[in-house]
């Protein structure tokens, strides 16, 4: 039977989730990338949101399944791939890990206005929403490396490109979010060192942030070091 395919693009962090998750699994797969700007028609045919990732699933027939929804996808990863366990056994630390997967998706939300807003009042109300959201995480932390302790989750997949925008961000201007949170720093510092999270995106992923940026004209650049 053909590999799983992840739709994805370039810059998108829910599809960082999936590919993630897939490499967490050592399970093979295609990535194809679209330009989100000029959808292709076939893409728009099979995505019911116009979204990535889609996760086309071949059957058995000589068909495929389509999945869409990064954590939905990032769930039937683990459901039905031989592997480590990503999610819990237990239902209520299940659930658990499930809130702090959209209590993640809160924070990318935020991020999308730090990184396109001209406006300085909006850029510094998002980096205190963020920082705040942060103080959250750290509160809920134990001694890692990862968020529930040894074992990498699908939680850690939501995490981990959240944190790497901020590679990015760190070369242009000093936000001082993680600052108070040493749990936080340590859990990105484990997980910017995992290699499913290096290998999730392209090498060229922070010159095309930064590209993103200037298309936007973000009010970060002008703060930049």
């Amino acid at each position: 039977m053909a590999s799983l395919v992840l739709i994805s693009h370039l810059l998108c962090p829910y599809v960082q989730r999936a590919a993630i998750a897939l490499a967490e699994k050592g399970v093979p797969f295609e990535k194809i990338y679209i330009d989100l700007a000029a959808k292709p028609d076939w893409f728009l045919k099979i995505s019911p949101l116009g979204k990535v990732p889609l996760l086309r699933v071949p059957q058995a027939d000589g068909g495929e399944a389509i999945l869409f929804e990064s954590s939905v996808i990032a769930e039937y990863i683990d459901e039905s791939q031989p592997g480590p366990k990503l999610h819990p056994d237990d239902a209520l630390t299940r659930a658990r890990h499930r809130g702090w997967m959209e209590f993640g998706s809160s924070i990318l939300s935020d991020l999308w206005a730090l990184e396109t807003t001209k406006d300085a009042a909006v850029f510094e109300e998002k980096r205190n929403a963020i920082t705040e959201k942060f103080g959250r995480v750290e509160e809920v932390l134990g001694d890692g490396p990862f968020f529930a302790g040894a074992g990498f989750s699908l939680v850690d997949a939501v995490y981990a490109p959240i944190f790497r925008y901020f590679d990015t961000f760190d070369a242009i201007v000093e936000l001082g979010i993680f600052t108070d949170y040493p749990k936080v720093r340590a859990w990105r510092a484990a997980l910017a060192a995992r290699p499913s999270v290096r290998e999730a995106v392209t090498p060229e992923y922070s010159q095309l942030l930064h590209a993103f940026l200037q298309k936007y004209e973000a009010y970060m650049l002008t703060l930049a070091r």
